[in-house]
């Protein structure tokens, strides 16, 4: 005899159902309307919005690696040996990236804490541009508030998305890619080897338990092959536009109704904190492009404080220096890891010394 289905199996497969429902029709709307990353902006907008109207949408809990795993993928064909080499000839503007996220976010974290009265850990964790898990995790192991750091970082995430390609944009910013990826088209015979490489490289960071796994061994995998003039192929055009629904709709689902409600006045902190944030890496990123002679839409999107899953998605459609901003992020994701816990120690020290300073 068959089982029948409880009934509260159905809501719990049907959600995730509508969700991936709305966010097409939402993506789809965006791209006829041509806004810039439409298939990852016209989600992430569109199921936030209704998450915080009340709706019960979620996204399948693979979403989001899923997601990352394509966009490594695609990320890969692009760092072919010529691509490498010239890579070498920024490294000081990459490297000047990834280690400026420390003290801007030490910056960020004052401003937060006065605003908010927060303990210095919290702040810390909530104002570093790093992932929004990693961050959270260090916070729990330092004592910290895992989940206002995880609200801050899904706050900031939402307002990099919406603010920066839009700037860009506006600004007139032309693609200026001398770049040609590994593998431009698909090519069947060849796509095993991509998804050979792909798995292969998420395989070996799970296996370290490094972060971000799923893009950045995506990503490190094929680069590798790419850089190794391996017979590859890209993905299908549908399957990328797919993982930029994934992360859009895995990023809008973190939102709910009760996510204003709970503390009004840290969400406009973290919202000025942000915004000091990306202010403050934007005169860095001009700094660095008139120093170095670097196109400037490209430093800003290297500099900006997305993750490197949001902000590379951006380059590539928007044809801005793509290896350049993947790597820089790449570089601030492994920087941030190492370097944010005894960063803190740092900071929580400082503040304790200004705290008493001020009494």
């Amino acid at each position: 005899m068959t089982t029948p289905r409880s009934d509260g199996a159905r809501p719990r497969f049907a959600a995730p159902l509508l969700t991936l429902a709305l966010a097409t029709a939402a993506g789809f709307a965006a791209a006829v309307v041509k806004l810039p990353l439409p298939w990852m902006i016209g989600p992430l907008f569109a199921v936030a919005a209704l998450r915080l109207a009340g709706l019960e949408l979620v996204a399948p809990r693979p979403a989001r690696h899923a997601g990352q795993w394509v966009i490594g993928t695609t990320l890969g064909l692009n760092f072919t040996a010529p691509v490498v080499a010239q890579l070498s000839l920024n490294a000081p503007l990459i490297a000047a990236i990834a280690f400026s996220a420390v003290p801007v976010g030490m910056l960020c974290a004052l401003l937060l804490r006065r605003l908010t009265g927060v303990d210095a850990a919290t702040a810390f964790f909530c104002a570093l541009p790093g992932g929004a898990s990693e961050m959270a995790t260090l916070a729990e192991r330092r004592g910290a508030s895992a989940e206002r750091v995880a609200t801050a970082h899904a706050l900031r995430m939402m307002l990099v998305v919406a603010v920066v390609p839009f700037v860009i944009v506006q600004a007139g910013a032309h693609g200026s890619d001398q770049w040609t990826p590994a593998a431009a088209k698909v090519e069947w015979l060849h796509l095993p080897l991509l998804l050979a490489t792909s798995l292969a490289g998420v395989a070996a960071l799970r296996l370290a338990r490094l972060p971000n796994a799923w893009i950045l061994g995506a990503l490190g995998g094929v680069a590798v092959a790419s850089a190794l003039a391996l017979p590859l192929s890209a993905l299908p055009r549908w399957l990328v536009n797919a993982g930029q629904l994934l992360i859009g709709v895995s990023l809008a689902t973190r939102f709910s109704p009760g996510f204003v409600r709970s503390a009004p006045r840290f969400i406009l902190a973290a919202t000025a904190s942000t915004g000091l944030c990306m202010t403050t890496l934007a005169i860095l990123a001009g700094v660095l492009s008139w120093a170095l002679q670097v196109p400037l839409a490209t430093v800003v999107l290297a500099a900006a404080p997305g993750g490197v899953t949001e902000m590379s998605i951006t380059a590539q459609v928007l044809h801005l220096g793509v290896p350049l901003v993947t790597a820089a992020h790449v570089l601030r994701v492994i920087v941030l890891s190492l370097s944010a816990p005894a960063a803190c120690r740092v900071f929580e020290r400082w503040a304790t010394r200004r705290a008493s300073a001020e009494r």
